[in-house]
């Protein structure tokens, strides 16, 4: 895989949006995509190649599949907490003829079981704390034991002012340990340029202007990181191993909202690889091109207000 130690500025951040909030709690603008209580996202990104102890070159592409829902476990008029276990399953398919010299990952190994804490406490009308936490365990599930992959988790606190009806601003902080312990700055910025324009900043993770076609048809063009970490053992060695990779999606996202429950959305892109971790004897050749995803989505249940 495609992998090397990342720098800590593309690190991915777990969510950072309340968009999975009761609609009386969230912050957020008008016209920015709906929530999602339940999704269903599959990514491609095919025509990797990599060189493996001085053979021929070899072509995969990378396969990955992730599931996510929200559990309301507190909501109030002040404070909602919500609990979302997910699950990601990621293989490179071999496209080359001969021998496939990463074997040993193969066959939807890599994975990883993780569960997500969000909170958010409103301060008042135009202002919120935002809380999220994510544990997981991410790595070869076909030849290591669950005990055996060491814990990773990520922590965050934001304060999020809304300015005006068509600005947020917001400050924070992010602690990610994987292989490794990283603090980060957070910066949010939400703003409308008009009825049906805007853009939306999450640093470090995401920068994307969004254009509203119709209330239900949003297109995005957007550039986001994504960050995979993996345990696994190397090869010709019984120690532990880590895999990184860390990309940058860049492309235009389609979303549709199919009623007042469901949803679609599609992007198409170019995934530039920032920094990689290799795993023993395999040598880069080309990591960067072609990325699509497609996610289906249930939107949140409506919350009736309490009296």
């Amino acid at each position: 895989m495609q992998f090397r130690s990342p720098g800590p500025f593309f690190i991915i951040l777990t969510l950072l949006s309340a968009h999975a909030m009761c609609q009386s709690l969230k912050p957020g603008l008008e016209g920015m995509s709906p929530s999602k209580w339940l999704t269903i996202r599959r990514t491609q990104a095919p025509g990797k190649t990599y060189r493996f102890n001085s053979t021929d070159t070899k072509r995969f592409t990378q396969e990955e599949y992730f599931m996510r829902a929200w559990v309301p476990l507190v909501h109030s008029k002040k404070v909602a907490v919500l609990l979302g276990p997910n699950y990601r399953a990621e293989q490179l398919e071999f496209k080359s003829s001969g021998e496939n010299p990463v074997s040993h990952m193969e066959g939807w190994n890599l994975r990883t079981f993780a569960l997500d804490l969000n909170s958010i406490v409103k301060l008042d009308s135009s202002s919120w704390f935002i809380f999220t936490s994510q544990i997981n365990k991410s790595g070869d599930f076909g030849r290591l034991l669950w005990k055996e992959i060491p814990m990773n988790y990520t922590l965050s606190a934001s304060f999020l002012r809304r300015k005006s009806v068509n600005k947020e601003v917001g400050l924070g902080v992010m602690m990610n340990k994987s292989f490794k312990i990283t603090v980060l700055p957070v910066f949010i910025f939400n703003y409308n340029f008009s009825n049906n324009a805007g853009l939306e900043m999450i640093l470090p993770k995401k920068i994307a202007f969004r254009k509203n076609l119709t209330p239900s048809d949003i297109i995005y063009f957007k550039s986001e990181a994504v960050s995979r970490t993996y345990y696994l053992n190397q090869l010709n060695s019984d120690a532990l191993g880590v895999c990184r990779r860390v990309d940058i999606d860049m492309g235009m996202s389609y979303n549709r909202k199919i009623g007042n429950y469901a949803g679609v959305e599609i992007f198409a892109g170019y995934r530039k690889n920032v920094s990689n971790r290799l795993i023993e004897g395999a040598v880069p050749v080309r990591t960067s091109g072609f990325a699509g995803t497609i996610e289906l989505y249930v939107q949140p249940p409506k919350f009736k207000k309490k009296h």
